[in-house]
């Protein structure tokens, strides 16, 4: 297999290059996943316009959607950025791998998010009746349904891009699951 190597400031356009100090200023560094972006003219700014639009879900919510998403399609980089980002939204370590097997015990609504996630996720879009309705009677709209895909539909992107790839993960490495419940 190709070794795809991460770019430096260097090795990207202008237009990447001060995407890549806003970065630095945000974060305190560029995490290898937007640097491999930048190996495109305008797949970084394109992606970062797309996380970063205005959402009805909350960002604790969208951790939940980027930890299933992440754990369905196999991302070590995302399973591990998200769940250090899942600890700065106060979720415990017990919480974010129960998470990623596709349940929130500890929260009804987010259970009903979680498990919704991971039945579109595995199933292609074709959720089953049962998570669409449990999520529907939890509270969300479905408003809260096609922001939900569109999260979906952000994290499958990375996690393409990195399950393609292999570069270095720059988190904690997450630990992997034992096993994954239903």
């Amino acid at each position: 297999m190709k070794n795809f190597t991460v770019p430096t400031r260097d090795e990207v356009s202008e237009n990447n290059q001060a995407i890549f100090d806003n970065l630095n200023k945000g974060l305190g560094f560029v995490p290898n996943l937007y640097a491999y972006f930048a190996k495109s003219e305008t797949a970084l700014g394109d992606y970062l316009a797309l996380q970063n639009r205005k959402s009805s879900l909350k960002a604790k919510e969208r951790e939940v959607i980027n930890l299933v998403v992440s754990q369905v399609n196999g991302c070590r980089y995302c399973q591990s950025a998200h769940t250090a980002l899942g600890k700065m939204n106060g979720f415990s370590d017990d919480q974010i791998l129960e998470i990623r097997g596709g349940s929130a015990s500890f929260d009804a609504k987010l259970d009903a998010l979680a498990r919704f996630t991971k039945s579109v996720a595995e199933n292609r879009g074709r959720a089953d009746e049962a998570a669409v309705s449990a999520f529907l009677e939890a509270g969300y709209d479905e408003g809260n349904l096609v922001d939900v895909v569109v999260v979906i539909g952000d994290k499958i992107i990375s996690n393409y891009i990195h399950n393609l790839t292999q570069f270095e993960i720059d988190f904690p490495v997450a630990p992997e699951l034992e096993t994954v419940e239903a």
